[in-house]
């Protein structure tokens, strides 16, 4: 029997041959084998892929979330897209419309960037342009289409009738019979009758610095669709749903102060779901969109991932589903 030798060492260990150990059998575990991934062919519908992913985690939040929008929609209630320019930016306008067209997605919000990008899209086919290289001689930002377009039909509609930003922009762009309108979430939003509100801040749209804005004009009808908003979300309650794709700063503040007027004039809206999507999670989103509009019931949830992959699996998830 070897002997234990003296310690020789400066600092002590503690005694670990009194710990009380517990069985695995009645210990409680947060994963089982049952949540576990299943393995699917390479022929397997799309229905089989998704039920096939794992009940952990996110996967298992993408799965409720995909719930929650379904019963909404059986009950009626609202299910809001807000969504950042980004979302146009990188080709997902048809995945957009189609879910519109379907009455899965029955109001729209988008910043003012993401009037610029569906406007130049619809009308000449491109949009996105390289702000590092313009930006060097002062043409950015400077396309004068793009400028007189958005510009003019505010001010157009500011002195002679009462719709908000959206619906200016869109109806104009289905009268001028755009070559590529059908990629428009404006245009097909105004014809199919779905709310779609833009909210801007002044200053921070390339339109905004032609010699066509109008202050008065862009922050009027901007404000006329707020009270649209206001009026999509008094109907939030139990069973609605708010998405935010890619909208850091503007839209999750515009959707909790749009959510306090509804509160403020007595409409129930309390027990929805909200869900922010996004590459890297930020503070306000959290914040303004996942905890505390569901703080006193609902749910949220957060989901990061690119919007070229995410919003296409999410779409696909609940067409797979629809009866």
């Amino acid at each position: 029997m070897r002997r234990k030798r003296a310690s020789t060492a400066k600092y002590r260990q503690i005694d670990l041959s009194n710990i009380e150990t517990i069985s695995i059998r009645r210990r409680k575990s947060k994963v089982r084998a049952s949540d576990f991934a299943t393995v699917v062919g390479g022929s397997a519908s799309f229905r089989k892929f998704a039920d096939s992913l794992p009940r952990i985690l996110v996967a298992e939040d993408l799965r409720r979330l995909v719930d929650d929008i379904l019963r909404a929609r059986r009950r009626k209630k609202p299910v809001l897209l807000l969504m950042g320019a980004h979302v146009i930016k990188v080709g997902l306008s048809p995945v957009v419309n189609d879910l519109v067209k379907r009455k899965v997605i029955t109001a729209v919000g988008m910043n003012g960037a993401g009037v610029i990008h569906d406007v130049e899209t619809a009308m000449w086919g491109k949009t996105s342009e390289d702000v590092a290289e313009n930006l060097l001689d002062g043409t950015f930002g400077m396309a004068k289409e793009t400028g007189d377009f958005i510009n003019e039909s505010l001010l157009k509609s500011y002195y002679e009738g009462e719709v908000g930003f959206g619906e200016t922009i869109g109806k104009r762009l289905q009268e001028e019979k755009a070559r590529y309108r059908k990629l428009s979430i404006l245009a097909n939003c105004w014809r199919l009758s779905v709310p779609v509100t833009v909210h801007v801040g002044i200053g921070a749209d390339i339109v905004h610095q032609q010699p066509t804005m109008s202050g008065a004009a862009t922050g009027e009808l901007s404000f006329r669709d707020f009270k649209i908003l206001c009026n999509v979300v008094k109907d939030l309650q139990g069973g609605g749903v708010v998405l935010n794709f890619g909208s850091a700063v503007i839209l999750p503040e515009v959707f909790l102060k749009a959510l306090t007027v509804a509160r403020n004039l007595g409409y129930p809206a309390r027990g929805f779901t909200t869900a922010n999507f996004d590459m890297v999670q930020h503070y306000r989103p959290r914040v303004n969109i996942v905890e505390r509009p569901t703080q006193d019931g609902g749910r949220g949830y957060q989901i990061t991932g690119h919007h070229e992959i995410m919003l296409p699996l999410l779409a696909m998830m609940i067409k797979s589903r629809l009866r």
